[in-house]
Formats: structure tokens, sequence, C-alpha cells
């Protein structure tokens, strides 16, 4: 599983090589690229600091995405986590991230 990024979208802000645990994600040419796709933790901080939503997680068939992309768009405290599917749907869960922890 790993995170998919979208150099076509990517601004070159480098917000998501801040905050990736893994150190995984570099700035090339002012594109952001990440380094070993194998080593992502799937953690998903870099999809949620992203403010132009280029980059996505791949959802495989081992976690029953099927191939769905996940991109998350932040407003306020909300998160919309918004999965595209391979049939061109789309699913919206949003979240309140001042609630995130309480379970």
């Amino acid at each position: 599983m790993s995170i998919k990024i979208h150099s076509d979208l990517c601004i070159g802000c480098g917000r998501c090589c801040q905050i990736c645990p893994g150190s995984l994600i570099r700035l090339s040419e002012q594109k952001a690229k990440i380094l070993h796709p194998k080593r992502c933790w799937a953690c998903a901080s870099c999809l949620k600091e992203c403010p132009v939503q280029a980059i996505s997680l791949f959802l495989g068939e081992d976690m029953g995405g099927l191939g769905a992309e996940l991109n998350i768009v932040k407003e306020n405290y909300l998160l919309h986590w918004i999965i595209s599917k391979t049939d061109g749907s789309k699913e919206t869960i949003t979240l309140d991230s001042r609630n995130a922890n309480q379970y």
C-alpha cells in the first residue's frame, strides 16, 4: 500500500515532505516525489497536509478498496475523505478532527 503523487497537481509547497513520519517524500524539480513507495506506512499525514489534493492513497484489494484512491480535503475542522472508485463513482466520509481521538 502506498501513496500516489500526481505531479500535474503538485505545487511544490513541501508540506508533505515536512509531515511524512518516514521522511519518504522529497522535492525534486519543485515537485514532490516518494523515494521508497514500499516503505510508506499509509498514515495519510501527507494527504491531510496537501493543500491541492495532489496526493492520494491507493486502496488495494488487501484493504477492501479494490483499487480505489483516497484523497482528503480539509475544511476548517472537517476532514472530507473522498474515495474515488474504479467504476468512476465517489464516496465521501466526513470527520470532525476535533473529535478524532475520542474512541
